[in-house]
């Protein structure tokens, strides 16, 4: 007496055929509601969906659903454990309930919001290695019969199928995260140039702090490099294949930079229409930079202590702790000590920060070192435009000697890239240069003013040179001085140069 086939002849083609879909290059959404409709179809279910394990939150969230009441069933999530699917994806053991009426586990609150009647229900985990990543299931049979082992047995498949999906997505995003992190790496963009002993010696602070999860601050004006420094930090120490999250914290409002920071629950707000992962999130394990760490808002600074302190957060919108191990490195132009004293940043908050400092010098204090960072950018743009052959005049680089270089290691690299785009293709002039022939000088300063006053003054006079020397142009004026361009409006509109 010979057995029954588990499947018939049609339903291997079919599963065949959404085997090759699985390894084709199909959206991984798109993909999924492809298994799961045709699942639902082929075992003639009312209903089914697919749940992925936040495990973080210890949520399950629906992915897909299919059935007459998808959209509502969509807006719920189940806690690990609870219920029939959170009982499979914290056991990792398939489930067939025949009558969810007397099975104390079923948990009938989603079915009897949304006005789903339910009999039966079967669901089985997805699995990827021995992680389970989520759970598939159906829900009773069209024409009224129970849910039957055959049929377990093909929700496995289909199971199988989804987990392949999305094991094969993640792979393609690895691939390529690691393609653009080996770019960057490669990139001579993020190269630290310079042979000067005030330089060697943030290098060298830099590398003895690598290898521990201190938190670090990185001090210096705009321009010179401090995330450069930070990525030195991450790169060189034991969470190099761990990610490296940055973040300005001088780009964004207050409220938006809690949601970059912390992300939110789909519906936290309007406009959140799905779950966002936060930066602190997407860093776990490895290290968040924060730029520009002095124009936080004090609001976000309590927020930020609080992490730090407890070393867990909700995500905006949530009730659900978040735990990671991240490593904060921080950076400002700002004099952060003097914040302190006049209370416009947090002592606490600070000291939390400020485990070690660095200094990275500006250009003035390392003049040594521009003939070196000269070469190395006439080097990258020279290739960038195909002028193999351009050189540089000594006219052109006794200018270069003599500015001041208010915007630092950035300025010099911007103009050495304009001159390249503007000049004759075969040597750079002076006049090639957007720099003045003369040597910069701070703002005339006098005796009887305050700090804050001569800090306002200069301030002033430096924004008002970089708006004329870019004909007004604030976003260009802005790059040049290496800060937002919405920091750059707040400073115009503060000292009245409007009209520049």
């Amino acid at each position: 007496m010979t057995s029954k086939p588990a499947f018939s002849d049609s339903t291997i083609d079919r599963l065949k055929e959404i085997s090759h879909w699985v390894s084709s290059v199909l959206d991984l959404d798109q993909l999924l509601e492809l298994i799961i409709d045709t699942a639902t179809k082929m075992m003639q279910a009312k209903a089914s969906s697919l749940l992925l394990l936040d495990a973080k939150a210890r949520k399950l969230y629906f992915k897909v659903a299919i059935g007459a009441r998808k959209e509502e069933v969509r807006k719920y999530e189940i806690n690990l454990g609870q219920g029939i699917a959170g009982i499979v994806a914290e056991k990792g053991e398939p489930l067939l309930i025949p009558d969810v009426s007397k099975d104390p586990r079923w948990y009938k609150q989603i079915s009897e919001t949304i006005g789903f009647q339910t009999r039966s229900i079967a669901c089985v985990p997805m699995k990827m290695g021995d992680e389970t990543i989520g759970v598939v299931e159906i829900i009773d049979k069209q024409d009224g019969s129970a849910i039957q082992d055959e049929d377990m047995k093909m929700l496995t498949v289909f199971a199988e199928l989804a987990s392949l999906a999305i094991s094969n997505a993640r792979k393609i995003n690895q691939v390529q995260r690691e393609n653009r992190d080996l770019k960057e790496e490669l990139s001579k963009k993020y190269q630290i140039i310079g042979e000067s002993a005030p330089l060697k010696k943030v290098i060298s602070d830099a590398l003895k702090v690598a290898n521990a999860k201190t938190s670090t601050m990185i001090l210096g004006e705009s321009g010179t490099g401090k995330e450069l420094l930070a990525r030195l930090i991450h790169h060189v120490g034991p969470r190099k294949d761990k990610p490296l999250i940055i973040l300005n914290c001088a780009a964004l409002p207050e409220t938006l930079l809690e949601a970059e920071l912390f992300g939110y629950e789909k519906g936290a707000f309007t406009g959140a229409l799905a779950r966002k992962i936060g930066k602190f999130e997407l860093a776990d394990e490895g290290t968040l930079f924060l730029d520009e760490i002095g124009e936080m808002s004090q609001g976000m600074q309590a927020k930020l202590l609080g992490v730090l302190q407890e070393g867990v957060f909700y995500r905006v919108g949530g009730n659900t702790a978040i735990a990671v191990d991240v490593r904060i490195i921080c950076a400002t132009n700002r004099d952060i000590s003097k914040e302190v004293a006049e209370a416009r940043f947090r002592e606490d908050l600070f000291y939390r920060l400020n485990v070690v400092q660095i200094h990275m010098p500006s250009l003035r204090e390392r003049r040594e070192d521009i003939p070196l960072l000269v070469d190395y950018f006439l080097g990258i743009f020279k290739q960038e435009r195909g002028f193999m052959e351009l050189s540089l005049s000594k006219e052109a680089m006794d200018r270069i000697m003599e500015y001041g270089w208010p915007g630092n290691v950035r300025e010099l690299g911007n103009a050495i890239e304009r001159a390249v785009v503007m000049g004759n293709g075969k040597q750079l002039l002076p006049e090639d240069l957007p720099i003045s022939s003369e040597r910069t000088t701070a703002p005339t300063m006098e005796a009887g003013i305050t700090l804050k006053e001569a800090e306002d003054r200069f301030k002033k006079e430096f924004i008002t040179i970089n708006l004329k020397h870019h004909q007004g142009n604030r976003s260009k004026a802005a790059k040049t001085m290496g800060i937002q361009r919405t920091y750059l409006s707040r400073l115009i509109s503060k000292y009245g140069l409007v009209g520049i």
